[in-house]
């Protein structure tokens, strides 16, 4: 083992070098060449698994469906295959030596996360179609082990929460730069944004979803300490790209996760007391009670459309319940949604099989013009309806339970981080407020399932423990001064 290790780059090269010479023996075959490509993935993420994780961080946001390209089954590479392959590596690791850290034992997000699970893998079994679901599993497992245990240990040290956010931010401002420069091409059409990000994303609202997910991130890494010059160039490009991408996504979700998501932060930063903001949640509910009809009036007389590319407009349009077909089809998913919940109320129809079932749900009342019964037009469109309908009451509060925890852990974590750090707490209330974003949006949209979402969510997640740990052991070592 020594000596492959010492010689790792030799071997590497003639892998390299015998797939090329594989192309000119097996020239009629395309696999057969592609074999000692393979194995330098495999000697690389066995013997660099650090390596593969921060590639694998690097490459998400340029991941491709092959879904797009073939009639298989949808599969994101390279992150899918290298996280499943990472995932097997690690638990076949863990056998002989300690591969994850004792102190996930210690994270609320943990445990919130292994009961959903668990939960998961019951439902399975009660599941319409238990091998549907349990491909549901395996692939939340192959983003939760690797990302979240493993990825627990690699954010201990400081300068790695660095890297991963100049990697996963500079691929993602090459996918931003990639989609402003098609939608230009079309003059920044509205119906064209719908699809100009692809191939590396599906549709415009994941793409907005993200785009709202690194703006806070880009904006704590430039205050969070001082940037060589150069950095703080790059730092502002950044800023500005992701403010032309957001505003170009004309996602409305996006938009107002990101205001949210601002007005969360001066929440905390202000130190506002919970007891005041459950006192202005009563008023603004007593409210919206009382005046219900008047408001039910107000959204049938209001007439925007999605579709228009005016920023106020379309705004307003969010509350379109007459004539909006985006937003009618949510409600159409969701009352789908809340039917099937009420059919199934505690087992659900099994992971997974929400597209597969909810067409006959549908109200005549409530199908659109873009209403289907093939499941290819999205889910349920809610990170806590869909578990809902799935996996009954106890999946969607299982899945509540996982956000209570993260905001939980991030929020006393970053109350309890020393004042005189500004680098750190900074960082900390920036992943707060991107992880607000994309759970804000999840009211509207669901994207965990993809490696575009869970990878930098479970990869936030996984600095929140790793920062606690930290914490913990910095206050022992001053008591024990």
């Amino acid at each position: 083992m020594a000596f492959i290790r010492e010689n790792s780059w030799l071997l590497v090269f003639g892998l390299a070098f015998a797939g090329l010479l594989g192309y000119g023996f097996w020239f009629d075959n395309t696999y057969i060449p592609l074999i000692p490509y393979a194995l330098i993935i495999l000697f690389v993420a066995l013997f660099y698994t650090e390596y593969t994780f921060f590639f694998i961080i690097a490459v998400t946001p340029l991941s491709i469906n092959i879904e797009e390209y073939t009639d298989s089954f949808g599969l994101f590479i390279p992150t899918e295959p290298l996280l499943f392959g990472t995932m097997l590596l690690l638990l076949i690791q863990n056998m002989k030596y300690r591969v994850f850290p004792a102190y996930l034992r210690n994270s609320a997000i943990v445990w919130t996360v292994v009961f959903y699970l668990i939960w998961v893998l019951f439902t399975s079994i009660t599941s319409e179609n238990t091998i549907t679901s349990l491909k549901f599993l395996l692939a939340h497992l192959w983003f939760i082990v690797p990302v979240l245990f493993y990825g627990s240990s690699v954010f201990y040290e400081p300068k790695k929460i660095r890297w991963f956010l100049w990697l996963f931010l500079s691929t993602m401002i090459v996918a931003i730069t990639y989609t402003l420069v098609m939608h230009a091409s079309y003059r920044f059409g509205e119906k064209e944004s719908h699809w100009v990000m692809w191939p590396f994303f599906k549709d415009h609202t994941i793409y907005g979803a993200l785009v709202a997910l690194v703006v806070p991130l880009i904006f704590s890494f430039y205050f969070s300490r001082k940037h060589t010059p150069l950095q703080q160039f790059i730092l502002i490009v950044f800023m500005f790209i992701s403010l032309l991408g957001l505003y170009f996504s004309y996602t409305r979700a996006a938009w107002l996760s990101v205001f949210i998501g601002i007005v969360i932060w001066l929440l905390i930063r202000f130190k506002v007391k919970f007891s005041w903001l459950m006192g202005i949640a009563l008023v603004i509910g007593l409210y919206i009670w009382i005046s219900w009809d008047s408001i039910q009036q107000d959204m049938a007389r209001n007439k925007y459309e999605h579709t228009t590319e005016e920023f106020g407009e379309r705004l307003q349009s969010a509350t379109n319940v007459t004539t909006d077909a985006s937003n009618l089809e949510r409600i159409n998913r969701w009352t789908c949604a809340i039917d099937m919940f009420r059919e199934r109320p505690w087992f659900g129809f099994g992971p997974g099989m929400y597209a597969f079932e909810y067409a006959r749900f549908q109200h005549p009342e409530n199908l659109t013009i873009i209403s289907t019964n093939f499941g290819n037009m999205g889910n349920a469109h809610s990170e806590y309806l869909g578990p809902l309908a799935e996996m009954g009451l106890i999946g969607m509060l299982s899945m509540l339970a996982i956000v209570v925890a993260i905001f939980y852990e991030g929020i006393t974590l970053y109350n309890a981080w020393p004042v005189e750090d500004r680098e750190t707490k900074t960082l900390l209330m920036g992943f707060i407020i991107s992880l607000s974003t994309y759970f804000i949006h999840g009211f509207l949209n669901n994207f965990l399932d993809t490696d575009k979402a869970a990878v930098p969510v479970w990869s936030m997640c996984a600095i929140f423990i790793a920062l606690r740990a930290r914490l913990s052991t910095m206050q022992h070592q001053t008591h024990g001064k």
